[in-house]
């Protein structure tokens, strides 16, 4: 699920649109409203999709040994494309990296759908991941700069809800899908979805960059673009390394933290990888959070199938509840009074995260029942809802109003590099303790999967969300 309200440093700059009146569906903005919220529901069926589809397709390609990496690539590129993304856009507006990001998705996605090995199916969800962030960066450039700022909380609303039917449908749709055609169509079926939210948004948005007549902005910061392009080859070697476990890993593993860890500290405000007080540990709890719940997410339908023996469809499902709940999560967390207990709830949504992680694990035992994980998914929603969306509050709150921009993109970046260090951790995790001999599954049938390869993921990943409510304390500012 997209998390962040991703926008670079100089897009809270720009010129305020004039206010003509009127809703998000009025006649001036109904298409561009009905265009971008469109693209964001494709990218959120997909991402349920896959979801869903990814234990088949791993089986398939015998491919379990890489089976995070195809969740980590993603994030991987999608880490260099935010960056990239949120310059392009102040240099030029956001409609060619829109249009560009949204072509690259989509080719992503046949790449994967026609891959004959996992290898190129891991560089397929790559290329997906190139496209998918300059495509989130895109979309919020066009709210910032075609919407007055009355209207901005509505297309927000609606991006979030975008997220739900999909949440929903998406796990019947993919599963069905997977069982009756097979799972390439998952795949290569999405693209021709994209082609509808273009031709409806396409002339509304170039008559809104036309209207406002920018000036061209600033030449491409250099030094972030590399540091970012740093970030992202040096997370790839570990990964890389993390896949070989031999000797012969070190060299890529030791070049990988030589990059990784100074465009981090680049990347990130000071303080961040220390925890410091204030805004820095806002910026570092939503790496942890979003690297946590979304490392967990990933293997929860695979262990379903190969752990319980359920179908595609019914494995996917399980996942439907934290989605739900999630949107539940966000709505308790901006009711009125709220606002004194920011850090509680905080605090609070790590732990209902951790107890959801450690919960889905309990179906690692035959007499657990396998509802079980669908009802701890569910309480993790509420948790991620709450932490999430308060840790973005808190953000905005923190941060001077000529910083807010830089903020936003940093706390995006920490989102990103979560979600690879601890996907990839949990890909290393998987095949070190043999989850790469997991049979293939296919019709439903259990397949021999490694109890203990799970169980020790699902651990770390509780461990790490416990280790997030211990620091959320250092949010606040010391007197």
């Amino acid at each position: 699920m997209t998390t962040a309200s991703p926008v670079s440093a100089d897009t809270a700059s720009v010129p305020i649109p004039t206010d003509p009146g009127g809703g998000v569906m009025g006649d001036r903005f109904r298409a561009l409203t009905l265009g971008i919220v469109s693209v964001v529901l494709v990218i959120a069926f997909e991402a349920t999709a896959v979801n869903t589809a990814m234990p088949v397709a791993a089986g398939e390609l015998d491919g379990f040994g890489l089976y995070a990496f195809a969740f980590s690539g993603y994030f991987t590129t999608t880490l260099f494309a935010l960056v990239v993304s949120g310059q392009w856009c102040d240099r030029s507006g956001p409609l060619r990296p829109l249009f560009t990001g949204i072509a690259v998705f989509g080719a992503g996605l046949l790449v994967a759908g026609a891959a004959p090995g996992m290898w190129i199916f891991v560089g397929g969800r790559a290329l997906q991941g190139l496209g998918g962030g300059l495509v989130i960066v895109a979309l919020y450039v066009v709210v910032g700069r075609a919407y007055p700022e009355r209207l901005r909380p509505s297309v927000f609303a609606a991006f979030s809800a975008a997220w739900v039917l999909p949440s929903i449908v998406g796990p019947l749709v993919s599963g069905a899908v997977t069982q009756h055609i097979g799972w390439r169509w998952v795949f290569l079926a999405v693209p021709v979805l994209i082609l509808l939210p273009l031709a409806v948004m396409g002339p509304a948005l170039r008559r809104s960059e036309r209207e406002q007549r920018l000036p061209k902005g600033a030449a491409f910061d250099r030094r972030r673009t590399g540091l970012a392009a740093m970030a992202a080859v040096g997370a790839g070697l570990l990964q890389y390394a993390g896949q070989r476990l031999d000797l012969l890993g070190l060299l890529p593993a030791a070049v990988g933290a030589a990059l990784l860890l100074p465009a981090v500290l680049g990347l990130l405000p000071a303080g961040t990888l220390r925890a410091g007080r204030g805004l820095p540990t806002v910026i570092l709890l939503r790496g942890v959070a979003a690297g946590a719940f979304f490392a967990a997410e990933a293997f929860i339908p695979l262990m379903m199938r190969t752990e319980r023996g359920l179908s595609p469809t019914l494995a996917g499902l399980t996942l439907t509840s934290g989605g739900l709940s999630w949107a539940l999560g966000s709505w308790i967390q901006g009711r009125p009074g709220a606002e004194r207990h920011r850090t509680l709830m905080i605090r609070g949504g790590f732990v209902l995260t951790a107890v959801a992680i450690a919960g889905a694990a309990l179906v690692l035992v035959p007499a657990v029942p396998a509802w079980v994980a669908a009802v701890a998914w569910g309480v993790g929603g509420i948790g991620m809802g709450l932490a999430v969306a308060s840790i973005s509050v808190l953000m905005m709150k923190l941060s001077a109003p000529e910083d807010a921009g830089a903020n936003s993109a940093s706390l995006q970046v920490s989102d990103a590099l979560g979600n690879v260090l601890l996907m990839g951790l949990a890909g290393v995790l998987f095949g070190a303790l043999g989850g790469g001999s997991v049979a293939a599954v296919h019709d439903g049938a259990a397949g021999a999967g490694s109890t203990g390869a799970f169980a020790v993921i699902f651990g770390v990943m509780a461990g790490v969300a416990l280790l997030g409510a211990l620091v959320s304390g250092r949010v606040r500012k010391a007197a």
